[in-house]
């Protein structure tokens, strides 16, 4: 066995880019994926919820909400390939080793993420045939079940990722003859649950970003009365993540983190900086909120939109920090050999910028097209 294990050997053809370069769109690409990201994994959790017990304005909302998850699952989802692809590229040495520990957890991703997106289909199928029945409740009920899993099985993996001790202890308990079963969890890691449960409570705040920006934006043909009740729902929902982030980022910081990761942030001016700001941008962002919900104006709505993917940039660029330095105790990423590999790097660029550029493109045809009403 040799003296580095679990983690994978080094690729003899070295990084195909340097490692400034696959750390930047590693955070970048996660910032995009966690916008429409978090709309589906908080929001499909309240159309549920609502489905089940709203009434009047808040089935509306529902209704709202769920007729817009096909577009956004399908952006989180394409989004979310950067950060895969670059974390595979640049951390494959501890990321390989943590999927093949949980191997069939992993694998049930696909299926889960089938059930979600036609789960929602089916569910948005009913809202435009003026209905929903029991099967649609549940195929609703059923879409945020599997999103709370997928999020639960991915944070499995990119904590056991940066736990080499547990990586190892996985494996004395899995593995026969050699080889791992793969129906391991990371359960035993105690920043499973917080950073899981954490994430969770910022998908909501950015949940009720996007009602705000719904109101102001799409729900023109809505009554006043609507939109003045989603706006001031927009504000608790808000509330009560920034609420829920708080409450699990304390406990992941200071009673699950490892004590010299969170000694190293303390000590460190600048990494103690942004994750002062990493703390407190939330309530810059509902204090916004409250503002633009107030007047419905669209400058004001674009600046707490905006406000809040600095919110997500921010958590991700800490993240980055805190699972570097978790590793720093057995893999350099920075530290592997760069043999740059131009022609897929352009290409990669151009097409990012496409890519970008499209999406923009919908955004503003969605923007300029004249009010319409959802069937609900």
């Amino acid at each position: 066995m040799l003296p580095t294990f679990p983690l994978a050997p080094a690729s003899p053809l070295g990084n195909p880019a340097p490692f400034w370069f696959i750390v930047t769109f590693k955070v970048l690409g996660f910032t995009l994926h966690m916008g429409p990201m978090h709309i589906w994994y908080a929001g499909s959790v309240l159309v549920a919820l609502f489905t089940l017990f709203g009434r009047g304005h808040a089935r509306r909302l529902a209704s709202r909400l769920a007729s817009a998850l096909p577009i956004l699952i399908a952006l989180g989802v394409n989004f979310g390939i950067i950060p895969l692809l670059f974390v595979q590229v640049g951390y494959y040495p501890v990321v390989y080793p943590a999927t093949i520990l949980i191997a069939w957890f992993w694998f049930a991703v696909i299926p889960l993420l089938i059930v979600a997106y036609y789960g929602t289909y089916y569910y948005v199928a009913q809202i435009r045939k003026g209905s929903v029945d029991r099967k649609g409740v549940a195929a609703s009920v059923a879409s945020a079940v599997a999103f709370l899993t997928i999020g639960f099985f991915f944070s499995n993996n990119f904590s056991l990722m940066t736990n080499k001790d547990q990586m190892l202890a996985i494996y004395d308990r899995t593995a026969v003859g050699g080889a791992v079963s793969g129906l391991a969890l990371n359960v035993g890691d105690p920043t499973l649950f917080p950073r899981w449960l954490m994430m969770f409570g910022l998908a909501i705040t950015t949940t009720a970003a996007y009602v705000l920006l719904d109101t102001v934006f799409f729900a023109r043909d809505e009554t006043v009365d609507y939109r003045r009740w989603a706006a001031r729902f927009a504000v608790r929902l808000y509330a009560g993540g920034v609420v829920w982030f708080a409450a699990f980022g304390s406990w992941y910081i200071f009673g699950a983190l490892r004590p010299e990761i969170r000694q190293a942030m303390l000590a460190q001016q600048p990494i103690l900086l942004l994750a002062t700001l990493t703390a407190v941008a939330p309530g810059i962002v509902w204090l916004l909120l409250v503002r633009a919900s107030q007047t419905l104006h669209r400058a004001q709505a674009w600046a707490t939109g905006a406000m809040q993917f600095v919110v997500l940039a921010l958590n991700a660029i800490t993240r980055q920090w805190v699972q570097n330095t978790e590793l720093a105790g057995f893999f350099d990423p920075a530290a592997a050999r760069v043999q740059t590999q131009w022609t897929p790097l352009i290409l990669f660029l151009i097409l990012f910028a496409l890519a970008l550029g499209v999406v923009g493109w919908m955004v503003s045809q969605v923007l300029r097209a004249p009010a319409r009403g959802h069937a609900g």
